[in-house]
């Protein structure tokens, strides 16, 4: 079984549901034991946050790079474990950039600034009580951190 991106693939149900949507799906550039990720970690739900901010710097002028050559076009972001983080924090950062976006267990270990540009700005969050990498706690904690303007 491959253990990359191409395991699961939004780009294929996003094109099953709006066939004429363009879809973007960005690789991180760092390798964790051959794992491609978007930032490096010290450690399980341990992030290294000078590269994550490296890594969000990097992003956001990506998503922005797409969004200039889709004028008037609505972004969507959608993201799973780290490719949800680094939404997250992309999003926290530049709250402009994405129109809606989807953090499918999302791991979320500090305690952002806040962000009023995110208020009103629909955002799905999937998680699990049982999951072992991402503990309730942290994703209750982001989600009444208000990212949503809830």
């Amino acid at each position: 079984m491959e253990r990359d991106e191409h395991r699961i693939s939004p780009s294929k149900g996003a094109q099953q549901l709006l066939p004429d949507a363009g879809v973007v799906s960005p690789r991180g550039d760092v390798s964790e034991m051959g794992a491609a990720r978007f930032f490096r970690r010290t450690g399980e739900g341990v992030y290294d946050m000078a590269d994550l901010a490296r890594a969000t710097a990097k992003m956001a002028s990506f998503a922005d790079g797409i969004k200039a050559q889709h004028p008037g076009r609505p972004v969507y972001g959608f993201g799973y474990s780290n490719g949800a983080n680094i939404l997250a924090s992309v999003m926290i950062a530049r709250p402009d950039l994405f129109d809606r976006v989807g953090l499918l267990h999302p791991l979320i270990p500090w305690t952002p600034d806040p962000a009023p540009g995110l208020k009103g700005r629909q955002v799905l969050i999937t998680a699990g009580s049982n999951d072992p990498i991402c503990p309730w706690p942290l994703t209750e904690r982001l989600a009444d951190w208000g990212l949503f303007g809830l």
